[in-house]
């Protein structure tokens, strides 16, 4: 069984992943890239899918981690019977080829130690041929090869690697695993010890640069080094999640592979990055954006590979048997075929905060908006398949008319603002008309706002009217949604999507909280000025992190344990956009906008 999933920990090189338990155990691990197969997929079946254990032999009396100072860099510390020993994770930021080093660290004592390391290509599938040459062992299967370099004895039973020592106080004893493609000769270079220290440096250069300096300081600085972790350096593209299909239901089949770029996460991640000082990182993502959009604006993707690939077929991989039996196990995404309106204005507002915040500007970033603002035109009026992605019909999701709204507004407040060229007149026109069609069709008799045209149900993406400046914080349409969304979706102070109807998504129904969604929550209590009632919820959502910082998709409050794939940028966005909020810092969150737009006459 795989470890619950609150339990892992996250390495990253900045361009692939791995997940390791609080047992010593790597249960997921992808090379060379993030949405590589896995080389182990425990994670989403057993030991036999491919797993690499490095622990104390025995149950140990403790086991306490951490992440070293502002890195990812993971020390576990076991304390057992015969003395303490840790282990320390790390994967070093990328220089041609992937690796894991771990370092057993003797602290006192003298513990016996166990090695298993089973490499399972291709999500499990394929087993490689494995050979020591000159002490290292060499695993080869299909393009990938993978290298142990270990001072320790390691012999071959049944298929898996194994080894036992002993660890003294004060000894250090490393295993270096290395990728690289199987037809290419490589060998590891530069003592194991010196290149995470290395790597710790790099970390902490890097995390020091957070400019926010409120009440949340730590915590906005643990969510960063996540978001970073999970940027695809060589691009700047920022996957949604590093793992694919563990489950929003346990025992379910809400199972996705969220290791692509979602235009979604756009403006969020921006504005995070923005916000707390990183700009560099913002420029990278905005290029990213505006490469993976070029082409034909009617043709627009809600996601993208991590180098801006269109296609990403969803497939089922039947021979593994899903996280606690959640299957089907998924790689690809068919989502990525939908029409979804409201990546539309994500990508607007993503590039007009990225203006307002002074990023350097792209030859081809106003041409590209131009040209979406003509598909808009019409194309706002077509029904989609909306921000949560059902598999059921098409509809008129009131969000997406809304973030088609922000394509318009940001769109003028280009032209007014930045000083941009447009037909001016037109857009402006395009914004009332679209506003005109929400108030109309997505506000029931009751003055609450609903889930898409004809319904009576709410769902949480109606936080975003006032996140995005479409109404203002105290309209009596918002308050009563508000409320309404506490009264129907809020489960112990923990926001759900949406309730489910199989005849609307097309899958069965059952997930856990969305934790976006308590954020978005939270930021709009802030803007109604229940700042104490959202400080509050804030705090209870800081406690849902892992003891290494790290919030999965979603949250059982009934099991009460995470659900969905980790660590997930949404969630890690969120709370970053909270935190800045709640501390004032307005000048990097939606609530820009929101302001704005209050002060102009675009509520009309």
């Amino acid at each position: 069984m795989p470890s619950r999933i609150e339990d892992y920990a996250f390495l990253s090189d900045l361009e692939s992943a791995a997940l390791v338990g609080r047992d010593g155990s790597i249960d997921w691990l992808t090379f060379p890239r993030f949405d590589s197969p896995a080389c182990f997929s425990a994670l989403l079946g057993d030991a036999s899918h491919g797993r690499w254990l490095l622990a104390p032999e025995g149950e140990p009396r403790q086991v306490a981690r951490r992440y070293r100072d502002g890195t990812l860099v993971l020390e576990t510390v076991y304390t057992t019977d015969g003395g303490e020993v840790a282990v320390v994770d790390c994967m070093p930021p990328r220089d041609r080829r992937g690796e894991v080093i771990r370092l057993v660290e003797g602290r006192r004592g003298r513990v016996p130690m166990q090695m298993e390391l089973i490499i399972r290509f291709d999500y499990g599938q394929i087993v490689p041929w494995v050979r020591t040459l000159d002490g290292t062992l060499v695993a080869i299967g299909g393009p990938d090869a993978l290298r142990l370099v270990t001072p320790v004895e390691v012999t071959g039973q049944g298929m898996t690697s194994r080894a036992e020592f002993v660890v003294d106080g004060g000894d250090v004893v490393p295993f270096r695993l290395a990728w690289h493609p199987a037809h290419e000769q490589y060998e590891p270079t530069g003592d194991p010890q010196r290149v995470v220290e290395s790597a710790e440096r790099w970390w902490r250069v890097w995390s020091r640069k957070s400019t926010y300096i409120g009440r949340w300081a730590d915590d906005v600085r643990s969510s960063l080094t996540v978001l970073k972790g999970l940027t695809y350096a060589p691009t700047g593209g920022l996957v949604a999640a590093a793992t694919t299909s563990l489950p929003e239901k346990i025992g379910g089949e809400r199972n996705w592979d969220y290791r692509y770029c979602w235009l979604r996460d756009a403006t969020f991640s921006l504005l995070a990055l923005v916000g707390a000082g990183y700009h560099d990182e913002a420029l990278k993502w905005r290029d990213w954006l505006l490469r993976a959009v070029a082409g034909e604006p009617s043709k627009l993707q809600i996601m993208y590979g991590v180098a801006g690939e269109r296609r990403l077929p969803e497939l089922t991989l039947d021979w593994l048997p899903g996280y606690e039996g959640s299957t089907p196990v998924r790689v690809g995404n068919e989502a990525a075929r939908q029409y979804q309106l409201d990546v539309y204005g994500e990508v607007f507002d993503a590039l007009y905060h990225g203006a307002a915040a002074e990023l350097p500007t792209h030859d081809q970033a106003w041409p590209l908006q131009q040209a979406l603002m003509d598909f808009l035109e019409t194309g706002w009026k077509q029904p989609d398949e909306g921000i949560w992605e059902v598999r059921g019909e098409r509809r008129h999701f009131t969000h997406s008319k809304v973030m088609a709204w922000v394509a318009a507004d940001r769109a003028v407040r280009s032209v007014e603002q930045l000083g941009t060229a447009g037909p001016n007149g037109d857009w402006r026109a395009l914004r009332g008309e679209i506003k005109q069609w929400v108030l109309e069709h997505g506000v029931d008799d009751r003055g609450v706002f609903v889930e898409y045209e004809g319904s009576r149900e709410v769902d949480a993406s109606l936080l975003m009217v006032p996140l995005v400046g479409f109404l203002p914080p105290h309209d009596e349409r918002v308050v009563r949604t508000v409320d309404t969304i506490e009264r129907e979706l809020t489960v112990d102070g923990f926001v759900n999507r949406y309730r489910h109807r199989e005849e609307l998504d097309g899958l069965p129904p059952g997930e856990g909280a969305f934790l976006l969604c308590s954020f978005w929550m939270v930021q709009v209590l802030a803007m109604m000025g229940r700042t104490q009632e959202a400080t509050a919820r804030f705090e209870t959502l800081l406690a849902l992190r892992n003891d290494v910082g790290l919030l999965s998709e979603e949250y059982d409050p009934i099991a009460k344990r995470s659900l969905g794939n980790i660590p997930q940028a949404f969630s890690h966005t969120a709370l970053i956009n909270s935190a800045l909020q709640l501390s004032g810092a307005t000048t990097s969150s939606r609530e820009v906008a929101a302001a704005a737009t209050m002060r102009s006459s675009s509520y009309e």
